[in-house]
């Protein structure tokens, strides 16, 4: 399986630094990373069959050819070069001008070929693939299906598949520094949204129990000095409260530098009606 339920793993790199890392990916394992190596490289290749797609639909359209004709390279006319025939009589030291031509060489830029990164270059580069067998079929199905239909199903599946694998979320414990919440985003593209929260600026660490429905939700709460909302950890996966005990206890632990066991800055569990 590719992913799991949320499990927790805590990193101590030294006995002032604490790591917790909740996360729906299971402990890497050689045929984990096989499979994953296989489903990305997959990914990449079903991008590009999509944007080769997405490029034989519009060679197809009026506005290839309006485009290419107007990102054509106009010929620049050579200087003319002024060429003089002279001829010099051995009884005069100097030579005489008998005629003066006026002549135009073509420039060796306009032969030249265009460069590897060139518009020109790509747009053979593709032709010639979609002239292949292989890439053939996609030729024929962008003809046979509308732009307004495969540009938003195209886009869709692009944004399919740049979605992660799995979910993870971090919380470091720097002591007398503070604390650092990050999750991962949403597609492979996005960055980890991180939070740095000072030392003094943490009131406590609690966890937190909400009523949704008829169901009991537990979450670890930071609450922070003179904001009105409270900082939720490991917001998107809400773990078992018996991890959410364990990271509790962990970052007081680490954070003021004994075992937290409810006391001290009156740290426990918060329920949904506002008492501690």
């Amino acid at each position: 399986m590719l992913t799991t339920a949320p499990c927790l793993r805590t990193r101590r790199p030294s006995p002032t630094t604490a790591e917790f890392v909740v996360s729906t990916l299971p402990p890497p394992t050689l045929p984990l990373r096989i499979a994953h190596g296989a489903i990305h490289l997959l990914r990449l290749i079903l991008a590009f069959c999509i944007m080769l797609l997405l490029y034989s639909s519009w060679s197809q359209s009026p506005y290839a050819s309006t485009l290419t004709t107007a990102t054509a390279p106009l010929e620049k006319p050579s200087p003319p070069v002024l060429l003089l025939h002279t001829t010099q009589d051995l009884t005069t030291p100097e030579p005489s001008v008998t005629s003066i031509s006026v002549e135009t060489s073509t420039s060796d830029t306009n032969n030249s070929e265009p460069s590897l990164l060139s518009l020109t270059t790509i747009q053979q580069t593709l032709q010639a693939l979609l002239s292949t067998p292989l890439f053939a079929p996609l030729k024929t199905l962008s003809s046979s299906i509308p732009p307004w239909i495969l540009l938003p199903a195209s886009l869709a599946t692009l944004y399919l598949l740049s979605l992660r694998i799995g979910v993870e979320e971090r919380l470091l414990v720097l002591r007398g520094l503070g604390i650092q919440t990050s999750s991962s985003g949403a597609t492979v593209f996005s960055s980890l949204k991180t939070r740095f929260i000072p030392t003094d600026k943490i009131q406590d660490v609690l966890i937190h129990e909400a009523f949704r429905g008829f169901e009991v939700r537990h979450s670890l709460i930071v609450i922070v000095e003179e904001e009105a909302h409270v900082v939720v950890v490991f917001p998107k996966l809400l773990p078992r409260p018996r991890i959410l005990e364990v990271v509790w206890r962990g970052v007081r632990e680490c954070l003021y530098e004994y075992d937290g066991g409810g006391g001290g800055g009156g740290g426990g569990v918060n329920k949904g009606d506002g008492k501690v």
